[in-house]
């Protein structure tokens, strides 16, 4: 299986970055480890073994990413102001430097992102800001309200990457007929502590005309044994 490790300095964030590629083809897949994670988090997790098959056949390609959660959300000793701007510079690390290094090594058209519990809130909340360019989204055990990273402060950096904030307020025409056109899969467990900002992002979709799948899998199910079996069951549709 072709496996490459990149690292460059980031205009964006100023700073080093890593990565993982691997597979040599097929869909391209943006992974978001879990909270402050490592982007060697889902090769150590067993992820990539799970799907050796595909990524050998080339028909999955996945470009694992580094977090900065450390130093935007989870940075409780910044100004939740400076947490806010500096997702921001994630944001644009992700859009101007990672997807054209992906573009680079394989022009297969489709994008998918994905994550697990904080990662799947990075992984939703990247194809909801860019929908022209991604096909599918799949969030595991995710959450999608980030009000109590922000300590009570509140501004448009804040507004801008809340999806139950600013989905209510999309109004744009072709960012609404991107996100009607977008596989948006997402699945939590039945006794989740989560589960309710996944039934709220649910209803907030179905009150803008956005179809998606949304799964509820019994028990708990936040982990990483069950989010292998999700991503498998999910990557190719939302059955």
């Amino acid at each position: 299986m072709n496996r490459e490790f990149h690292r460059w300095y980031s205009p964006a964030l100023h700073r080093d970055m890593d990565l993982l590629v691997f597979g040599h083809g097929g869909a391209r897949l943006l992974i978001f480890p879990t909270s402050q994670g490592r982007f060697y988090e889902w090769e150590d997790r067993g992820v990539v073994a799970h799907f050796a098959d595909e990524l050998e056949r080339g028909w999955l390609q996945f470009i694992c990413v580094d977090s900065v959660d450390a130093e935007s959300w989870y940075a409780s000793w910044r100004h939740p102001a400076e947490r806010a701007r500096r997702h921001a510079q994630y944001d644009a690390y992700l859009q101007y430097e990672v997807l054209p290094l992906s573009w680079q090594l394989n022009q297969t058209p489709f994008l998918m992102t994905t994550g697990a519990s904080f990662g799947a809130y990075q992984a939703l909340n990247f194809a909801f800001r860019h929908p022209h360019v991604i096909g599918r989204t799949i969030g595991l055990s995710g959450m999608y309200d980030i009000h109590r990273f922000a300590d009570g402060y509140y501004d448009q950096a804040v507004y801008f990457n809340n999806p139950v904030d600013y989905l209510p307020n999309e109004h744009d025409w072709s960012r609404l007929e991107a996100l009607r056109r977008m596989d948006i899969i997402f699945v939590t467990g039945q006794t989740d502590p989560l589960r309710w900002q996944n039934d709220r992002l649910s209803t907030i979709l179905w009150a803008k005309g956005i179809g998606h799948a949304y799964r509820i899998w019994d028990g708990w199910a936040h982990d990483w044994p069950w989010w292998k079996q999700m991503l498998k069951l999910y990557i190719g549709g939302s059955d």
